[in-house]
């Protein structure tokens, strides 16, 4: 079974939900990142959200993009994070799948790379899923084939302004979970979450019977306490992020994981 769908089965019957944060590879270096994803894994992350830096981003805000754009300025190449995560992979809870490890990745790099050639690598690499920001649903067919024919979870995004036959299209197509973008527009911490984001998530519940997580603009217990009726799993992204410009991004990170995660379950 892959481990995206043993995890929330284990979740779920624990009547648990999954706290996932993003990182980015290579921000402020690789060595540095292996570090903060094995302190985000100790410190109650479900599973973790791998950021491949890329030089124009579909959906980012500033802080991802200037995070993606350090790593990139030192030279940071796709073979580089490969091998990190390689390493890290080997390296519990990720070696038994407890925690794991998903790419976010923009289908430019997946096609220059050739679909199969990149999930080749992914799979040898730990990963065991990707979500394709960029890659739209009509178009995502050959990469999803792909994708199912190595066990290897192809995640979907929803948006609040996505229509609903499309939403439906998109809640029944996306395998390992669902991701529910909260707000409309780019990623970054908000200080409020749409009022009207937990009546979205009970029509998307309707829709499918994958986990869903909610992700862009979440950076409060009070927020993730307040998602925690309707979603699976909650997604935080720049209000970690953030922490890895500054003077000691392993233990920022750590912390912020520790609170937000223990909010999930409190």
């Amino acid at each position: 079974m892959n481990s995206i769908d043993a995890l929330f089965e284990k979740l779920r019957a624990q009547k648990r939900k999954a706290f996932i944060p993003f990182v980015t590879a290579g921000d402020p270096d690789l060595a540095t990142t292996e570090q903060v994803l094995v302190e985000c894994a100790r410190r109650g992350a479900s599973l973790i959200e791998v950021g491949f830096p890329y030089s124009d981003p579909i959906a980012d805000g500033a802080v991802i993009q200037a995070s993606y754009t350090r790593a990139l300025d030192r030279g940071l190449k796709i073979d580089q994070v490969f091998e990190l995560l390689k390493k890290v992979s080997q390296r519990e809870p990720f070696r038994s799948g407890q925690v794991p490890l998903a790419a976010m990745v923009s289908y430019s790099l997946v096609f220059h790379r050739g679909p199969q050639a990149f999930l080749d690598q992914a799979k040898e690499a730990g990963l065991s899923g990707a979500i394709v920001p960029d890659l739209p649903i009509e178009e995502s067919d050959a990469l999803a084939a792909l994708a199912a024919k190595c066990d290897f979870k192809l995640i979907q995004l929803v948006t609040p302004t996505t229509p609903r036959p499309r939403a439906t299209q998109i809640a029944q197509t996306s395998t390992g979970f669902l991701y529910c973008v909260s707000v409309v527009g780019i990623t970054g911490a908000r200080s409020v979450l749409p009022p009207d984001i937990l009546d979205h998530l009970r029509w998307l519940r309707s829709q499918t019977t994958l986990p869903m997580c909610v992700g862009f603009g979440i950076s409060s217990p009070e927020q993730v306490k307040m998602l925690r009726e309707c979603a699976d799993g909650v997604i935080v992204g720049s209000a970690l992020v953030r922490h890895l410009a500054g003077a000691d991004p392993v233990a920022a990170v750590g912390d912020l994981v520790e609170t937000l995660s223990k909010a999930l379950h409190d």
